[in-house]
């Protein structure tokens, strides 16, 4: 069985893609001696757009042109089509279809989005334009976007990247940059060269995303975690132990303190000792910011631990506006409020109130007390199991009392261990150790009633506070609630991004790891706003990963003289693929060039 297949010149396609094209000069059409083609690229200058011959190629032979016709019909480009006669005819060779294969499946579709989405940002310009350049042999611009690429499509180290990712993807292909240019010296440098930048890239970054959706910076979101770091670390000062929000209290670790909008879009972040506590970071953060952005009339938004007098006061300065959580003991004063039933219904199970503020509290501002049924049912829920586990541990402690001579100390240090483990619960017991005379100890417990009925009372209960006039405790609610958007963002980071666990153990390249992730953080956000103007809802890791299915593949067709023809195409996208793109506006390459490596 045999069929046919059109030729089409390479020499034809390079100029396409190199924005030129072919001018006929000479004769009439009609008159066809004389007749001689140039090829001539369009550039800019001071005074226009101006046609440059690049070179005089004579009289064209018909296959040539042939080729260029075809190229100029597959590509919808009518004006092109008019520079040859009508009834020429492409040169065809007889394929055997017994010898047609496939070759070199790779990844293709989260690769291509990732780049369309990185060139809607500009960023392959900025890092071109910014980026220094001297003898390298692959520019950092490039190796840049690998690694931004690399870590939004499947997050691995830079030694992964080089030896095994890179070649299964068709980076060298969108990138133009062969598979063994790619080595993890290489980037580990271009870490090194991105970062210098990070303050222009944050700053680059907020004008252009605000340009693109339309992004308002009024209400500015404030969050602080932590992540591990494996090994010593001992090259790295900002490693250390503190509180870990990943349950790794065994590594060293750094904080990363994130700046986003009300929609979750990343304007900042920065990068703190692993001991920082939240409370310190405030002022720091907040300056940082002012100086990046200017002074305006924002709205902070930040948790309870972020909550203190010394930072009250100094987000007061220069008539900053806030809207924090308080610490829990502070509902202690607002007991009567929790009692009184004039609440304000927000939306099913979720009540606030307005409250007058206590008397060592500033005038102007306000408390709002909320209500949530479903918090209440989670808190009811936490301290009954650990209730039971303080209870069965006493128990048994109780029952070792009586077959053993255990000491006091030795049951003190096992009660204080026992309490400090569950201490979502500990408020509700009081337990004494009794020592006996005839040697050994007791222990004796109670309930504390009255602690569980102020337990029972403020289940499901926080407080905010804010120096905003005019707005409704709804309002106010609906604004703090937004700060989920931070902890989304450290989700996605921690989880989609893997910027846990960090490997590195150079202060520079631990910065650096978490600015790529941090840049890459900015591509996943950006496809969510597409999403969701294009009306695909927010689920991003849903339209990704369909469009990550697309494969490119290596079509090998042998003609019947022995010639080899190769195509580099893309998969036919499935239904659902085509709706995603149509809706994103977005269209495959059919074919991608191919490179001699």
């Amino acid at each position: 069985m045999e069929i046919k297949c059109s030729v089409n010149l390479g020499l034809a396609k390079a100029a396409y893609n190199a924005g030129m094209y072919l001018r006929r000069t000479g004769k009439t059409k009609a008159n066809r001696d004389n007749v001689y083609w140039q090829l001539v690229e369009s550039v800019r200058t001071e005074r226009g757009p101006r046609q440059r011959v690049v070179a005089y190629l004579g009289d064209l032979s018909e296959p040539v042109r042939a080729g260029v016709e075809w190229l100029a019909e597959e590509r919808s480009n009518v004006w092109q089509r008019q520079l040859f006669d009508e009834d020429l005819q492409p040169e065809f060779q007889h394929i055997d279809t017994r010898k047609v294969r496939v070759e070199r499946t790779r990844d293709f579709g989260a690769y291509w989005l990732s780049l369309a989405v990185l060139e809607r940002l500009g960023l392959p310009s900025f890092f071109e334009n910014t980026l220094a350049s001297g003898r390298e042999e692959v520019s950092w611009s490039i190796m840049a976007l690998v690694l931004v690429i690399c870590r939004l499509c499947s997050p691995s180290s830079e030694l992964r990247i080089a030896e095994c990712i890179y070649e299964r993807t068709c980076l060298e292909d969108l990138l133009g940059l062969p598979s063994d240019k790619v080595n993890d010296d290489r980037l580990y440098r271009s870490l090194d060269a991105v970062l210098a930048h990070k303050d222009t890239l944050q700053v680059y970054l907020k004008e252009r995303l605000g340009q693109m959706f339309a992004i308002e910076y009024d209400l500015l979101l404030y969050d602080v975690t932590s992540t591990y770091i494996e090994g010593e670390g001992s090259a790295n000062e900002q490693m250390r132990r503190g509180y870990s929000r990943d349950q790794r209290p065994d590594c060293k670790q750094i904080c990363i303190a994130l700046v986003v909008s009300r929609c979750g879009m990343p304007l900042g972040y920065e990068v703190f000792d692993g001991n920082r506590l939240d409370v310190t970071t405030v002022k720091e953060v907040v300056t940082l910011m002012e100086q990046r952005y200017g002074k305006a009339d924002r709205i902070w938004v930040m948790d309870r631990g972020m909550a203190s007098e010394a930072n009250l006061e100094f987000l007061r300065q220069d008539g900053r506006r806030y809207i924090l959580g308080t610490p829990r003991a502070a509902l202690k004063k607002f007991e009567k409020d929790l009692l009184d039933g004039q609440w304000t219904k927000v939306h099913d199970g979720l009540e606030v109130k307005q409250c007058p503020a206590p008397g060592e509290a500033a005038q102007a501002e306000t408390f709002i007390l909320c209500r949530s049924r479903d918090r209440k049912a989670k808190e009811q829920a936490i301290h009954a199991k650990f209730e039971r586990r303080i209870d069965d541990d006493l128990t048994k402690m109780a029952a070792a009392c009586g077959k053993s001579k255990l000491s006091a100390g030795v049951l003190e240090r096992r009660i204080g261990a026992l309490l400090a483990k569950n201490s979502r619960a500990r408020h509700l017991f009081h337990v004494q150790v009794t020592p006996r005379k005839e040697g050994g100890a007791d222990v004796v417990w109670s309930k504390n009633d009255a602690q569980r009925e102020w337990s029972e009372l403020s289940e499901g209960c926080y407080m905010l506070r804010t120096n905003i006039e005019g707005w409704k405790p709804d309002d106010l609610w609906r604004a703090y609630i937004q700060l989920t958007e931070a902890e989304t963002a450290f989700r996605i980071q921690k989880s989609d991004l893997q910027l846990r666990p960090i490997w590195h153990q150079k202060t520079e390249r631990v910065q650096a790891h978490v600015l790529v992730c941090f840049l890459a953080y900015v591509v996943w956000k950006t496809i969510g706003q597409l999403c969701k103007a294009a009306g695909l809802g927010n689920e991003t890791r849903q339209v990704f990963d369909e469009i990550a299915q697309i494969k490119m593949v290596d079509v090998v067709m042998t003609t019947t003289q022995g010639q080899a023809i190769r195509r580099r195409c893309i998969a036919e996208p499935t239904k659902a693929q085509k709706t995603l793109l149509d809706r994103l506006r977005m269209r495959l390459p059919k074919q991608l060039k191919l490179h001699q490596m």
